[in-house]
């Protein structure tokens, strides 16, 4: 009996995932709202009720250049980046499940929350925050999040 449950386990979760990530579930994200790619990534992909968002950088989407030296200046354009690419697969920050955030100087993580609390005004999403050695186009900040569509 316990060879058959696990046969059934292991059927089940492999019609799950087929079912979930077929080719065609997955719908890609785009606006010139938002930073054009800067390599071969989507801005976000929705599957199902859920969008997935790539990490979004202090890009301006006009001249898909950083917006400026400071951390705060990059922090604000990231998350106009963000609202832009959820709002274009149908969902805002009112939705966001998990965020992740990339940053280049731990020092940095007051600032960046201190800007970060008031887009998230009401239930604060789930969120990681790590420093790493180096983003691109050595920006200071990087943030992608996870969202249910509305």
């Amino acid at each position: 009996m316990k060879k058959l449950d696990s046969l059934f386990n292991t059927v089940l979760v492999a019609a799950i995932l087929t079912s979930c990530h077929t080719s065609k579930s997955l719908v890609v994200i785009s606006t010139t709202d938002a930073p054009k790619v800067i390599a071969p990534y989507s801005q976000a992909i929705e599957v199902g009720n859920m969008v997935y968002t790539s990490g979004q950088i202090g890009l301006s989407p006009v001249t898909n250049t950083l917006v400026g030296t400071d951390i705060g200046s990059q922090t604000q354009r990231v998350l106009k980046n963000l609202k832009a690419v959820l709002e274009a697969a149908g969902s805002d920050m009112e939705h966001v499940i998990k965020v992740t955030v990339y940053l280049k100087d731990m020092d940095d993580y007051a600032k960046v929350n201190d800007i970060y609390k008031d887009y998230f005004p009401g239930i604060k999403p789930a969120r990681s925050a790590v420093q790493v050695a180096r983003l691109p186009k050595d920006a200071l900040v990087e943030i992608e999040c996870v969202g249910e569509i509305k």
